[in-house]
């Protein structure tokens, strides 16, 4: 039985476009060839071929919230400065 193609139009962001074609070139393939090859392992695998999560937020990032939630419910107290413009802002780093 002979194979029927038919062709698909998919919407990507232009950066990840031309990032993604870079490495499938030096891999030796080019965009047609890889969507191909994770549609077969899409039906292979009867699901996506790799696993989704939700990221999650490293150390540092979580201690930057808590200080961020922290200094804004400051100055939602009083207890802090709000600064309206930059030039406020750089005075007050260069006053510490």
């Amino acid at each position: 039985m002979e194979s029927v193609t038919t062709a698909i139009s998919v919407q990507v962001d232009s950066k990840d476009k031309e990032i993604a074609s870079g490495i499938l070139k030096k891999l030796g393939l080019n965009m047609s060839t890889y969507v191909n090859m994770a549609i077969k392992q899409l039906i292979n695998k009867d699901g996506v071929p790799f696993e989704i999560v939700n990221p999650k937020p490293n150390k540092e990032l979580l201690e930057s919230i808590q200080e961020a939630e922290k200094i804004l419910q400051e100055m939602r107290d009083g207890k802090r400065d709000g600064y309206t413009n930059m030039d406020d802002l750089i005075k007050a780093l260069n006053e510490n």
